[in-house]
């Protein structure tokens, strides 16, 4: 996914864990509704490998900083789209234009880079990411 040519836009609208989230982290930019996660390993898992129980899920996903605003100031992502009140699943129309909307937004100026330099952008962004 690296090398593709197309720009790449990656939204989180849920869970994200595991292989897909090295994936997601390969895309030009990446968003995250504001009530979803990503990580490497779920709160679940890490509690096993840790503690080896799912007792310590909650410590487990405060250590892991799986939140839209902890991974936004990481810099593992690049913005967060607000969610209606009582989530996106409450009022999916709605959810629905935001979203149509901030991919409208996105793939726009993607577009505006070459195929080459926004490649490059893309191979430095991840490159970057845990120091």
């Amino acid at each position: 996914m690296m090398l593709l040519k197309v720009p790449v836009l990656c939204i989180i609208i849920g869970e994200g864990a595991s292989g897909g989230a090295l994936g997601i982290g390969i895309g030009d930019k990446v968003l995250m509704l504001e009530n979803t996660w990503y990580s490497v390993i779920s709160p679940e898992s890490c509690s096993s490998i840790l503690w080896r129980s799912w007792d310590y899920k909650e410590q487990a996903a405060d250590a892991l900083k799986l939140t839209g605003k902890d991974m936004l100031k990481n810099k593992l992502i690049d913005g967060i789209i607000k969610e209606p009140l009582g989530g996106a699943h409450a009022e999916p129309e709605k959810m629905f234009k935001k979203l149509k909307t901030e991919i409208k937004k996105n793939i726009k100026s993607l577009l505006a880079i070459s195929d080459e330099e926004r490649i490059k952008i893309r191979t430095e962004k991840f490159s970057s990411m845990g120091n």
